[in-house]
């Protein structure tokens, strides 16, 4: 009964903003809208990085383009305070924590819509193609965007992908052609298609192919030995596609639709260990979803959006070994959400709104395991916000509620969880003249132990209780322009954080097996820098300078008596950064990129035993785009870790060499 009346009151609360809005629609004069001329927005306005209450880093297709990135997690590397965890190979695994915080503590939101796993809590972000993709966004802390959904407040970080637009300017129609080969096998073609229906309706649908035999060579060492190996069973084969709807119907608002389709079979080579390097399990994906988002200004005082998603996810994992009676093992898990959103934003003033969101998901996991619990989990969050913005002064508060209610079949569920997480952010620019600004926020955060957490064969714990992470920021940004020195732009911006995380979910080795256990206290110290210049030449040439810093102290503070105690937290550095230079002229575009990582330890006590060294890594790439009678054409060449350098990112799991790549993409 408690389930039940929580589903209502979720019912009665989103269903009441849809009548709430659709009132307002009603209600406002239809006059006033054939008043006012017709406009038409090219293009979205985009949140500026040093205006931003909290930290806010940006990139988009230009810049994609301009340093021959090809992979999200290329792009995504170049943000301070960011660790991507990588097992190695062009189709391993790739998760983002921010700021030593967790992989589970960052959101990944695509098109408005967060990405989840309800069975782990970590998205694999390989799996999103960057040639679709307009733009990148890391945000940390409390955001500025308070017309977002619930779910988007809940998250120590952000990952925001928001994929291409049509445009159609010239014609009704475009066509984009790509195709991608190099090292170790790779071979991946895809296809993009616009297509305009009449004047309200686009349709856009993307297909993107990959396999690769991931057979790279690398160093091992073993105390005086050192071999050359190659890597096996790395190989892998996937296919997504995405369809999109877009509805503009101007006054009555717009409406997008997408379905998602990603299948995928790899194999997991596994840790390389006393020359054991060869596993034989393999990995098979299926995800797919459907999301619509619709959103309605109704007039100058409010705004209102709805989105759904119906989200499909199967994984079968499978482990050929003589050990087990049929020569294998197969465990199948599957995946299922429902999910509701809906936002209004109501400014009465200039400078002044409020927003309240209301989401509703309904999670399920099913497996082949033999002691699988089959939970199903029910999600409320209602966000409550307002902010105050000016030319000078930013300032934006949030109040999220959650309440959380499980069900399983076999024994107990956990109980019913509810909690309150404020958030606050500020931005004053100092002096009217000058785009100095300081800026300051706080949030605080939890995490709901994931199915695995809880109810995994054996290791499972249900007495978990949420991690809990507070984060403290204060910064400085500046932007301008120096036209004397020709630096058309240059931004500036340096900030430095406290977080702490209490309760924090640990896999501990109990009497015979390993238990998930509340046993973690962290505290994080740290220090991210960026700088991003646009320099004209002479000669239609232009240089972009972008670089990035972190210094991170992130120290276990769990028990003074024990080894580990403020030792750096696992696969942690305290020092990491990026640099770039692209060169831009009429001939052929130049780019090179830096990637420095300090030495890191994979396991909590800070022993030379578990010491991982340190690397730096160069890539270099050319490219040009030449303008035909029929659309352009573009080619690009890339050395990816021109020096060669034998690294890992995550112990024993070896990163591939020096690698090459070619690209040849056309649009009609």
């Amino acid at each position: 009964m408690p389930n039940l009346l929580f589903y209502k009151k979720g019912l009665m609360v989103w269903f009441g903003l849809l009548a709430f809005a659709h009132a307002e629609a009603q209600g406002v004069d239809s006059m006033a809208y054939r008043e006012l001329p017709q406009v038409e927005v090219v293009e979205k306005a985009r949140p500026s990085v040093t205006r931003e209450g909290a930290p806010l880093q940006r990139l988009d297709r230009a810049g994609f383009d301009r340093l021959g990135m090809q992979d999200l997690s290329e792009a995504v590397r170049r943000f301070s305070g960011v660790t991507v965890n990588d097992y190695g190979g062009i189709g391993g695994l790739k998760t983002v924590s921010v700021r030593s915080l967790g992989a589970k503590h960052t959101a990944v939101n695509y098109d408005g819509i967060t990405i989840t796993d309800a069975q782990s809590g970590q998205v694999d972000i390989s799996r999103f193609s960057l040639d679709d993709v307009e733009s990148v966004s890391l945000s940390i802390g409390q955001t500025d965007d308070i017309f977002q959904t619930a779910r988007m407040y809940a998250s120590a970080g952000a990952l925001s992908i928001s994929t291409l637009k049509p445009s159609f300017e010239t014609k009704d129609f475009h066509v984009e052609g790509q195709v991608k080969v190099g090292s170790f096998g790779m071979f991946n073609p895809s296809l993009r298609y616009e297509q305009k229906l009449g004047k309200k309706y686009a349709v856009t649908l993307r297909a993107d192919r990959l396999r690769a035999d991931g057979r790279y060579p690398f160093t091992f060492t073993n105390g005086d030995i050192v071999t050359r190996e190659k890597r096996k069973n790395s190989d892998i084969s996937s296919l997504s596609t995405e369809l999109n709807l877009y509805s503009d119907w101007e006054r009555n608002g717009k409406l997008q639709l997408k379905g998602y389709w990603f299948d995928s079979e790899r194999g997991l080579p596994g840790s390389v260990v006393l020359y054991n390097d060869y596993h034989k399990e393999r990995l098979q994906n299926r995800n797919g979803f459907a999301q619509g988002v619709y959103e309605n200004r109704f007039s100058s005082l409010f705004n209102f959006k709805a989105q759904g998603k119906f989200d499909y996810a199967w994984t079968r994992y499978q482990d050929f070994n003589p050990k087990y009676i049929d020569g294998k093992q197969t465990d199948v898990y599957t995946q299922r959400e429902y999910y509701a959103s809906s936002a209004l934003l109501y400014s009465p003033a200039s400078k002044l709104s409020f927003s309240i969101a209301e989401d509703a998901f309904y999670s399920t996991l099913a497996a082949t395991t033999p002691l699988c619990a089959f939970p199903k989990r029910l999600t409320s969050l209602t966000a409550l916000a307002a902010q105050y913005k000016s030319s000078r002064l930013t300032a934006t508060g949030s109040l999220l509620g959650t309440f959380i209610t499980e069900e399983i079949v076999r024994g107990n569920a956990v109980n019913d969880r509810k909690r309150l997480s404020p958030a606050l952010s500020l931005s004053y620019r100092i002096l009217s003249e000058h785009n100095l600004r300081i800026r300051a926020s706080y949030k605080d955060v939890f995490r709901n132990p994931t199915f695995n957490d809880l109810y995994y064969d054996r290791i499972g714990n249900k007495n978990l209780n949420p991690e809990k992470a507070t984060q403290y920021n204060a910064g400085l940004t500046w932007s301008g322009q120096a036209e004397q020195f020709r630096i058309a732009y240059i931004s500036l911006t340096a900030d430095a954080y406290y977080n702490k995380v209490k309760d924090k979910i640990v896999a501990l080795p109990t009497l015979f097996i390993w238990k998930m256990m509340n046993m973690g206290e962290v505290e994080i110290k740290g220090v991210d820098a960026n700088l991003s210049s646009h320099i004209l030449l002479p000669a239609k040439m232009a240089l972009q300078i972008d670089a990035s810093y972190t210094w991170q102290n992130a120290i276990d503070v769990t028990d003074e008596n024990v080894k580990t105690y403020k030792h750096q937290i696992p696969y942690t550095p305290k020092h990491s950064g990026s640099a770039s230079v692209a060169l831009e002229n009429p001939q052929v575009n130049i780019s090179w990129l830096l990637t420095a990582v300090s030495e890191r330890y994979s396991l909590p006590q800070n022993s030379k035993a578990n010491r991982i060294a340190g690397y730096v890594e160069h890539d270099l790439g050319v490219n040009r785009t030449f303008a035909l009678k029929h659309g352009s054409l573009r080619l690009q060449a890339e050395i990816v870790n021109l020096g060669n350098v034998t690294y890992d990112v995550i112990r024993y799991y070896p990163m591939p060499g020096r690698s090459f790549r070619f690209t040849i993409r056309y649009i009609l």
